[in-house]
């Protein structure tokens, strides 16, 4: 045992004097070891690349040591080049040898087995091109982009596949075989620690939605990351709309199933105690914005239940309305105090010192067709103007109204000194030329083709050219149309019309044949208030079928007539969408006068009124009246100048099915005056409706036509009865006695009335339209229509 002792002890201090002693000399003898020196670099393998240009990414040179470090520094560099696939450096003696494999060049890229993505959305995502070098790791970088386009369309499941085809020259063919796999869709969305609002209630807050057999036209069942993070914004912000200002979203989950089929989305959410406003106030440091204005912008009271909603908006207004006076750069902030105990939220909206701001400049970028002055003159402001927000906000809307530009962003940007903002204006364009192709059915004019070439933007100066051509089973139209807006540099739009129009007007026993010229000059008296004036010049042949009984009262309108006529309109649109309005109104009032030249002379006097209002829970209500009035002046009103009410104008009622007829013929004459009063509501159908693109309408529809001021003889001379026998009992009509008379020609005021409802669908082929009315009020020779069905496509 002590022998063993004394042998431990001299392995300790035999360990310790070496690490003493021999530890320091390492460095030494280190620094006196010679590796060589390199005499000579030497490149094997390359065939395209220089072995100079290999040469310029070594850490190391000739005259350089053999140091196993700078050597390896060098290979690592030329591995990190991605030039090549191998890369070995041997010692011959004094000579550096480095042996390489370069990488090929890629000769073509495939996509095989897509069909639901193009290869446009590849090639805007991968990185590797033809002629560009083949490395493995690039490859790998471009499986997993076009992995993640298949992920953000819903297809989990796809796979894809890199493959390489040997080509001489050290090329490759890559071909990236696709397998794209089922849509994997939301099957089931869950929340977990609700309590005020059901999982249906929190299902409809959220964008996505559970996949059901019938959601055929909407990808929001399918799984997506991005949307997911917005669905737990969309739910944050409920809660905060509804007073649970704690509310916290701990987690979204989304489980993909082991089939990679479908996807089971879990919120789990905390929603905490349920506060309301405490006291409000208000403060402002700029002279110009004093308290009682922006207490008016105040969008809250104390005692509600708390919104951020309602504080932003309150934000938002104070904004603005310092924006209209002037102030580009308002600091407003909302100093909140929340009360726990008594769940309150207390806030102080407190507002900064800023100066008032001008505008320094107009900056315009994007557009690459459209002239900088088509832009400019959109603008409710010049450079110099004092900063008005609202006038900013106008200018921006003008813009997208123009229909040239995709996307029109208008930035407020700091200027060279404290009061000055440059308005930065970025505009995205689009294509203004169009080439329609238009096939439809319609219950008044049947089958439907119609065509035109429109550009929308001429020569990028914004203006208009239109070639158009119709034809259908009443009409056919062929028209010239050229559109100068701010003519003569003013803010004048000017335009001139050519047309050739036949219209068979069957119901009256008519056809007419129209050829003339349009000249037409608007300009905007305010905002929303414009002006317009024309003059028309137009040569019609009427002339009546041979298998259609002439009407005595229609024989005075046959023939050739001439009509030269000035006429204006004023208007008022204030619509917050032209297709399908929701909220606005607009009034257009016109009038005509024909008798400078021509034969034939008369004022025509027109109104038409719409009114949207939005009710509660996506209700609109509507409110509209259309009305004319026609007289001629020194001769009766030729039955092509008078007005015609039915479908579509009058629903419920045959086309032209309203007003004056002749008993005998039963052809409708037409009259001078008449109007159509509409009230409805827009109905909503709920979120699968929507989705599918229907709405629903009802309405009532009540309204006249009458005054027919009809001929006393006919085209012979001969005297027009006003009555004529009955048909029924043969005898002779005796006004005033005590036979039957039948009136030759019905013309009543009385009003006529019809209920219905429409089904709109925007559907992928075009607007379909169908409305079922039915009339209540109406006159024994009124002719009614209960459905009519309109469909039609553009393409």
């Amino acid at each position: 045992m002590h022998k063993n002792t004394g042998q431990n002890l001299f392995a300790v201090f035999a360990l310790a004097f070496l690490f003493l002693f021999a530890a320091p000399l390492a460095p030494a003898a280190q620094e006196e070891l010679d590796f060589g020196t390199i005499e000579l670099i030497s490149v094997v393998g390359n065939t395209r690349i220089e072995a100079n240009t290999i040469a310029t990414y070594l850490t190391v040179n000739v005259g350089d040591s053999f140091d196993p470090q700078a050597i390896d520094a060098s290979l690592k560099t030329l591995f990190a080049t991605g030039l090549f696939a191998d890369v070995v450096m041997e010692r011959s003696g004094n000579t550096l040898v480095i042996r390489v494999i370069e990488n090929p060049i890629i000769n073509q890229i495939v996509f095989e087995g897509n069909s639901r993505l193009k290869e446009d959305d590849f090639a805007e995502e991968v990185e590797l091109r033809p002629r560009m070098i083949y490395t493995r790791a690039k490859v790998r970088s471009d499986v997993q982009r076009i992995l993640e386009l298949y992920r953000r369309s819903g297809r989990f499941a796809a796979v894809v596949e890199p493959k390489v085809i040997q080509r001489e020259q050290n090329r490759v063919d890559l071909v990236f075989e696709i397998s794209e796999g089922p849509r994997s869709r939301v099957s089931r969305i869950n929340f977990i620690g609700n309590r005020v609002f059901s999982d249906k209630k929190l299902r409809g807050v959220i964008a996505t939605n559970e996949a059901r057999w019938w959601k055929f036209f909407t990808s929001n069942d399918t799984y997506d990351p991005d949307r997911l993070q917005f669905d737990r914004e969309e739910i944050r912000q409920h809660y905060l709309d509804n007073g649970y200002a704690d509310i916290r979203i701990v987690s979204a989950v989304a489980e993909l199933t082991p089939d990679q089929r479908d996807f089971f989305i879990t919120f789990v959410v905390d929603e905490g105690e349920k506060y309301s406003f405490g006291v409000i106030s208000v403060e402002s440091d700029i002279k110009a914005l004093p308290h009682r204005l922006i207490q008016n912008m105040v969008a809250v009271e104390e005692g509600q239940t708390y919104s951020a909603t309602k504080v932003e908006n309150t934000v938002e207004n104070i904004t603005n309305i310092a924006g209209i006076l002037g102030f580009a750069f308002l600091d407003i902030r909302p100093e909140v105090e929340r009360d726990r105990q008594n769940r309150t939220i207390s806030i102080n909206f407190r507002v900064f010192e800023v100066p008032r701001t001008y505008i320094e400049r107009i900056d315009i970028h994007g557009n690459v067709r459209t002239l900088d002055r088509v832009i400019r003159r959109e603008f409710r402001l010049a450079e110099g103007d004092a900063f008005n927000s609202l006038r900013v906000q106008r200018s921006e809307q003008r813009l997208q109204l123009l229909g040239f530009f995709r996307e029109v962003n208008i930035e407020q940007l700091p200027g060279s000194q404290d009061d000055l903002v440059v308005l930065d204006v970025t505009v995205e364009e689009q294509a203004t030329g169009e080439f329609s192709l238009g096939f439809g059915y319609s219950s008044f004019d049947g089958f439907i083709f119609d065509t035109s070439i429109t550009e929308r933007n001429f020569l990028g100066k914004g203006q208009q050219i239109t070639l158009g051509f119709l034809l259908s089973g009443r009409r056919k139209n062929i028209n010239i149309a050229f559109t100068q807006p701010y003519f003569l540099n003013r803010n004048l739009v000017a335009g001139i019309n050519v047309f050739r129009q036949d219209f068979s007007n069957r119901e009256a026993g008519f056809e007419t044949k129209s050829t003339g010229i349009t000249l037409n000059l608007r300009f905007p008296i305010s905002e929303f208030i414009t002006l317009g004036t024309r003059y028309t010049i137009r040569q019609d042949k009427i002339k009546v079928p041979e298998q259609f009984l002439v009407s005595p009262f229609l024989a005075e309108s046959i023939g050739n007539n001439t009509t030269s006529s000035i006429g204006y309109s004023i208007s008022y649109i204030n619509l917050d969408d032209f297709r399908f309005p929701t909220d606005g109104e607009q009034i257009i009032f016109s009038q005509d006068f024909a008798g400078l030249g021509g034969n034939i002379r008369y004022l025509r006097s027109s109104l038409e009124a719409d009114l949207y209002r939005p009710i509660i829970g996506g209700w609109v209500a509507h409110a509209g009246l259309e009305a004319g009035y026609i007289k001629g002046l020194g001769q009766r009103v030729r039955i092509n100048d008078r007005f015609f009410l039915g479908n579509p104008r009058f629903r419920g009622f045959d086309v032209a099915g309203v007003g004056p007829i002749d008993t005998i013929t039963r052809q409708f004459l037409g009259g001078n005056i008449f109007y159509v009063a509409t009230i409805g509501v827009l109905v909503p159908l709920g979120d699968f409706a929507e989705e599918l693109g229907f709405q629903l309408s009802a309405y009532i529809d009540a309204g006249t036509l009458y005054n027919a001021e009809l001929p006393m003889f006919d085209q012979n001379g001969d005297l027009i009865p006003v009555f004529f026998n009955d048909p029924l009992t043969s005898m002779e009509c005796v006004p005033g006695g005590v036979t039957t008379c039948v009136p030759f020609v019905t013309d009543s005021s009385a009003l006529r009335v019809a209920v219905g409802i429409g089904l709109i669908w925007d559907s992928p082929f075009g607007p379909v339209r169908l409305d079922v009315a039915r009339v209540i009020i109406k006159q024994p020779f009124d002719r009614t229509q209960t459905i009519q069905f309109n469909i039609g496509t553009r393409f």
